[in-house]
C-alpha cells in the first residue's frame, strides 16, 4: 500500500489509508448488521420452537394418560371376555353332556 499523499495531481485512488479504513468500517457496520439480524432471527426461532416444544409436549401427556387408560379398558374387557368365554364353554359342555331332562 502507498503512503497516502494527497497532494500529488493526478494520484488520486481508493486505495490510500483513509479511503480503505473508510471501506473497511462500512464492510465491518455491514457484517455486524447482518450478524444482529442473524441473531434475531434464531431469537424468534428458537422461541418459536420453546412454545411448539411446549405444546407437544402437553399433548404427548395427554396422549400418554388416555394410552394407560385405554390399555386399562382393554385388560377389562379381556378379562370380561375370559369369562364370557368360560361361561360359554361350560354350557357347551353341559348340553354335550347328555339330554337334559325336563
Amino acid at each position: 500500500m502507498r503512503p497516502y499523499n494527497p497532494g500529488i495531481h493526478g494520484d488520486f485512488s481508493l486505495s490510500y489509508a483513509p479511503f480503505e479504513n473508510a471501506w473497511k468500517i462500512k464492510m465491518l457496520e455491514a457484517s455486524l448488521s447482518q450478524l444482529e439480524q442473524l441473531v434475531s432471527d434464531l431469537v424468534q426461532q428458537n422461541q418459536t420452537l420453546l412454545g411448539t416444544n411446549q405444546t407437544l409436549s402437553a399433548e404427548l401427556a395427554q396422549a400418554k394418560d388416555e394410552n394407560e387408560s385405554l390399555q386399562l379398558s382393554l385388560m377389562e374387557q379381556e378379562e370380561k371376555q375370559g369369562a364370557t368365554a368360560a361361561r360359554i364353554q361350560a354350557l357347551v359342555e353341559r348340553v354335550s353332556a347328555g339330554p337334559v331332562s325336563a
